[in-house]
């Protein structure tokens, strides 16, 4: 009797004694230190925990509770899809990436979500919490309630899209948790948490996660990058009807985030003649925290060192530090770096649009509506003076879009071989894919940091 009391309490002494190890690993690296998790989506059976209880700032994979706490509203009755919300001076306030509209815009909750998801929009995020909390403060409490009765024991929220601010963390294993969640409590909305792309007026945005459209079987979830936090993923893949979740925290590279959580995933799906020799490590809702402060990476994200300033959509290519990372677990002729690297498959972007729901002739006009309005995005007022220079006037919310463009994905055309048994990546709900692309270039928005890496504007903790 006394054995079968012992036994558990041994095993449980162990988990927590390996997650330490790991822990102090990390903090021995310094600078490379970085969070890794894979748990499978229905059991929550932890297979890769890599510091994943070490507390983490997760930028704009906070947007994925924004969602959750939305779509829950939704099921509620509170609020429908179609439900109008306007954009407030505090959203059109709000850092890059954004879709820049002018305060008084309406959006629908659906467009909101889909902007949000696909362009990590941050002012689409300030909009959702007013509309659902009343204020971004009352939307956060709702977050840290959801948070709490989720399991999520290390995270807290202070706003609804992840920009830098204090006491705003999370962890690996917090992140896994919210994404079951998404998966078992809003099967009916998941498209919003794969949607390849997006079509605004003439513009077509590309979903930041780098898996979509690339990796074999890629459905979620959501990108971040802020300096201190470095780049995050959550993502997830379905293969043979089993599904996978793979959280990277605090990657070199937009690129080197996607090649790692594609080789978590490989490692996941292979078969391992040696897993016998692994020793189990329970479920991810019985990982053991530590206790400590989130790693701050501003220096190695944003320092003079790097050769260019960082952002979500940052083109580095992994090299060692991302190709060779698990890759004695991988197939010789589909490696993930490969897979990244690759164009992605053709996809028909989803249409949205300013203004209430729209369907047939009026979502086409709705859609040339915001075409023209990109086209002519308002006059400027100059003094036209003798003797006198013209200054432009400070540019308008509108004009981050240009950075945007500066930092459009341009993807290596690399040869891959996919192996036809692996199924492909979903496709965007039916519903919500109205308009076929156009001739136009996919575009690529950025998650730029709130803060910029000069002295004179120091950040707090979460910068």
């Amino acid at each position: 009797m006394l054995s079968k009391v012992v036994q558990p309490r041994r095993s449980s002494l162990f988990v927590a004694l390996v997650a330490a190890l790991f822990a102090l690993t990390a903090l021995a690296r310094g600078a490379q230190a970085e969070a890794l998790l894979l748990v499978e989506a229905d059991t929550g059976k932890v297979l890769v925990a890599e510091n994943a209880t070490y507390p983490w700032y997760p930028a704009s994979v906070t947007k994925l509770m924004t969602l959750y706490v939305t779509l829950q509203a939704v099921k509620q009755g509170r609020i429908t899809l179609d439900t109008l919300a306007t954009v407030s001076p505090v959203a059109a306030a709000q850092s890059p990436s954004k879709m820049g509209f002018r305060p008084g815009t309406q959006v629908t909750i659906d467009n909101a979500l889909k902007m949000m998801m696909v362009k990590s929009a941050n002012d689409m995020a300030v909009v959702l919490a007013e509309a659902v909390g009343g204020s971004v403060d009352g939307f956060a409490d709702m977050m840290n309630q959801t948070a709490e009765k989720l399991g999520m024991t290390q995270t807290h929220y202070v706003n609804p899209n992840g920009l830098p601010a204090d006491g705003h963390v999370t962890s690996a294993r917090d992140l896994a948790i919210l994404a079951r969640a998404i998966i078992h409590d809003e099967p009916e909305y998941e498209y919003f948490v794969h949607i390849p792309a997006m079509k605004f007026g003439k513009r077509v945005t590309r979903n930041f996660n780098k898996l979509i459209g690339r990796y074999p079987g890629a459905d979620g979830f959501k990108t971040g990058f802020i300096c201190a936090s470095g780049y995050n993923l959550v993502a997830s893949a379905t293969r043979n009807g089993r599904r996978l979740i793979a959280v990277v925290l605090g990657a070199n590279s937009g690129t080197d985030r996607a090649v790692k959580a594609a080789q978590l995933l490989e490692r996941g799906f292979s078969t391992n003649t040696l897993a016998w020799l692994t020793p189990s490590l329970g479920t991810v809702d019985n990982l053991a925290p530590i206790a400590a402060e989130p790693p701050n990476l501003r220096d190695e994200m944003c320092g003079p060192k790097r050769k260019r300033p960082a952002s979500d959509e940052d083109e580095t290519v992994a090299g060692a530090s991302g190709e060779n990372v698990l890759s004695m677990f991988t197939t010789p002729t589909l490696r993930p770096v490969d897979m990244i690297a690759a164009d992605p498959a053709p996809a028909e972007p989803v249409v949205v649009y300013t203004g209430p729901t729209r369907t047939g002739a009026a979502l086409i006009a709705a859609v040339a509506a915001d075409s023209q309005q990109q086209a002519h995005p308002g006059k400027k007022k100059h003094a036209k003076k003798k003797g006198t220079k013209q200054k432009d006037e400070p540019q308008q919310a509108a004009g981050s879009e240009a950075a945007s463009e500066r930092e459009t994905e341009k993807p290596k055309r690399v040869s891959v071989t996919v192996d036809p048994n692996k199924p492909a990546a979903k496709p965007a709900h039916p519903k919500h894919a109205r308009a076929k692309p156009d001739a136009s270039t996919a575009q690529a928005a950025t998650d730029k940091p709130a803060a910029k890496p000069k002295a004179k504007k120091p950040k707090t903790a979460a910068t």
